[in-house]
């Protein structure tokens, strides 16, 4: 593979699936770099590299947890690189590069759309070009829509000058559908906590940007006729707002006395930051409210969402919504004793539920493992551990608080989490086995026991 100037990518890593998740960790060293810069901080202090690193991977990863306070360590310039970064990794690098050829009558090579292929889970190679066109169109669309709802809020009530108030308004709005967990402000979108004119519009953005794109790709051309989605497409949908209707009422049912959270808001600011609560922890991570405060049963809760995650090649992280109803139909298969898992109309083969089994159980692993090292590095409690490792991997961005105080090899290991939780579990693994092989023969079959 070339590159400009005649250099030449090896061929060992030239691979599609070994190209992507090197590119994502590219971009992350080079926003570090930038954001060392003297000009991205405030302040005249030396820099430090960790909270520039940090913030870097978070960024990319859309993730959005922080060892810093974003409002006040970070400079309008080192913000502004953080958005850029955020809006790169939500997008996706090879992405993005593709959409840019694209819009400039670029030409695409068979490997750079196989690079593209891995990144937006498409099935077929044909899809890629009117993909990535919606794909750049809906983004600006969204995100220019979400901004100029909260810009006219924001200079409605909470900021004097226009300027001021845009600019609040476009990052969170990049950060809203991008499922980024950055803020302007120190307590999030806590100063707006019970106003719908704003909550509401970050929190429907974020939904959005957590369907993922292919299934807004086929919503565009046939959201009036549901019997005809794909089956991916329905369980993206369905399942996106069964989860947003169970977490919110348990989140309402849980925290509406909670003096810490919402137990000092109207009835309409409950129901407001209830909407919030069901969508949020999906990957979201703006917050306005203290998750360090609510109940243990909510942040349990909590860690089951940001593990289930959003759509596949969406902004959001975790295992997928359809991995996690995949998973269920096929308990549901086994229970019933049927031969086959079916879905509607349609049957599931056996090599789509071993990726899915795959994904759920080598999530579970990492996570677990992540958690029981963050408590051998640190005095942290079980449940802020498990709550800190999943919402990392799940690129959620959500903390009880504890992000910050952490030594640098346990920021490190949130890192890895936040990576591998952005490339994916399987794009992740698959980077170093990459031999395929066809079996010549198939040895004897055996039962073992189960259960």
């Amino acid at each position: 593979m070339h590159l400009p100037g005649g250099l030449r990518i090896p061929a060992a890593i030239a691979h599609p699936v070994r190209l992507l998740p090197l590119t994502f960790l590219a971009l992350i060293f080079v926003g570090a770099l930038a954001l060392l810069l003297p000009f991205a901080r405030n302040g005249s202090g030396s820099f430090e590299l960790m909270p520039a690193l940090f913030s870097s991977a978070s960024a990319v990863t859309v993730t959005g947890l922080t060892t810093v306070d974003t409002a006040t360590y970070w400079s309008p310039a080192g913000q502004g690189i953080i958005l850029v970064l955020v809006e790169l990794g939500g997008l996706g690098i090879i992405a993005l590069a593709t959409v840019l050829g694209l819009f400039i009558g670029g030409r695409l090579g068979l490997r750079t759309r196989m690079v593209a292929q891995a990144d937006m889970h498409v099935v077929s190679l044909g899809e890629v070009r009117p993909l990535f066109r919606r794909v750049a169109v809906t983004m600006v669309f969204f995100q220019s829509v979400t901004a100029v709802f909260l810009t006219v809020r924001y200079r409605e009530r909470y900021f004097d000058d226009l300027p001021t108030a845009l600019w609040h308004g476009a990052f969170d709005a990049v950060m809203a559908f991008n499922n980024a967990g950055f803020s302007l402000n120190s307590d999030s979108i806590g100063r707006y906590a019970g106003d719908g004119l704003i909550i509401l519009p970050i929190s429907i953005a974020v939904f959005i940007g957590a369907i993922g794109f292919p299934v807004m790709a086929e919503l565009f051309q046939g959201w009036r006729t549901p019997s005809r989605w794909t089956i991916h497409t329905r369980l993206t949908v369905w399942g996106s707002v069964l989860l947003l209707v169970v977490g919110a009422l348990a989140f309402l049912a849980l925290e509406w006395s909670n003096p810490d959270t919402l137990g000092g808001l109207s009835v309409g600011g409950k129901i407001v930051s209830g909407i919030e609560g069901g969508i949020m922890p999906r990957s979201g991570g703006l917050n306005s409210f203290d998750w360090g405060s609510v109940t243990p049963e909510t942040l349990n809760i909590g860690v089951v969402m940001m593990f289930i995650g959003g759509g596949s090649a969406s902004t959001a992280g975790g295992i997928k919504i359809t991995t996690f109803l995949l998973l269920a139909y096929v308990i549901y298969a086994e229970l019933r004793g049927d031969p086959d898992v079916t879905i509607g109309a349609r049957s599931i083969s056996s090599a789509v539920i071993r990726s899915a089994l795959t994904i759920a159980l080598l999530a579970v692993m990492l996570v677990s493992t992540a958690t029981l090292a963050l408590m051998l590095m640190t005095d942290v409690a079980f449940d802020d551990a498990l709550f800190e490792c999943t919402s990392a991997f799940g690129t959620v961005g959500l903390s009880t608080g504890v992000t910050a105080n952490l030594p640098a090899k346990a920021q490190t290991l949130l890192i890895g989490l936040m990576f591998v939780g952005r490339v994916g579990t399987i794009t992740a693994a698959s980077a170093f086995v990459l031999r395929q092989r066809v079996p010549r023969y198939h040895l004897p079959e055996e039962q073992p026991i189960i259960g």
